[in-house]
């Protein structure tokens, strides 16, 4: 597979609250409302579409690789996981062969969204910045149902429009993209065997 496949790649730990957040609320409503600032739809990465059967570390680096922008959603077990870091570097790499995220250009390739706290991430960490969510950062499905919804339904609406210009002027996709430290899977229990 050559060039991009995907235009937006979400980067996250599965620690925390976050992952229900991004299932139960974020990750639909960001496809929805991408549906409704752009045609076609732009085309959204998270693990949770992988195949069955499939080598996801593999998986994982053929899909970053192939996204236009990494979004990343924050939170502190974010910078203990070393596949979140590995994605990180290889992006970030990325935008330093383009010369990106730097004095010249500041604009980079990663989005990062503030899930939760900010005050223990690494220093070097608040240099890039973020759109702060933590304000409907609400993970159970009843939030749907509240009044404050509606919020978070105007704040996504933002950012996928933000998100659509930014996938507009992606650089042209490069077979050399850098892949960083990618991390060997863990290791597994076998399934056990059913005795009859």
């Amino acid at each position: 597979m050559s060039g991009y496949k995907y235009d937006f790649f979400i980067s996250y730990c599965r620690y925390g609250s976050v992952q229900r957040w991004l299932l139960n609320h974020f990750l639909d409503k960001l496809r929805e409302c991408l549906a409704d600032q752009y045609a076609p739809t732009p085309t959204v990465y998270v693990d949770r579409s992988m195949e069955r059967g499939v080598h996801w570390p593999s998986n994982l680096q053929k899909a970053l690789r192939h996204s236009k922008i990494m979004i990343q959603l924050l939170t502190p077990q974010y910078y203990q996981s070393r596949w979140c870091m590995a994605e990180q570097r290889s992006m970030r790499a990325r935008e330093e062969m383009l010369g990106l995220a730097s004095l010249d250009i500041s604009q980079g390739l990663i989005y990062p969204i503030l899930y939760a706290d900010s005050e223990n991430f690494p220093p070097e960490e608040r240099e890039r910045s973020w759109v702060n969510f933590k304000d409907v950062a609400h993970p159970d499905p009843v939030y749907q149902q509240s009044k404050k919804y509606l919020r978070f339904h105007t704040r996504v609406n933002n950012l996928a429009a933000d998100l659509v210009k930014l996938a507009k002027v992606a650089p042209p996709w490069q077979e050399n993209w850098p892949d960083i430290d990618p991390p060997n899977p863990p290791l597994l229990d076998p399934p056990q065997i059913p005795r009859f």
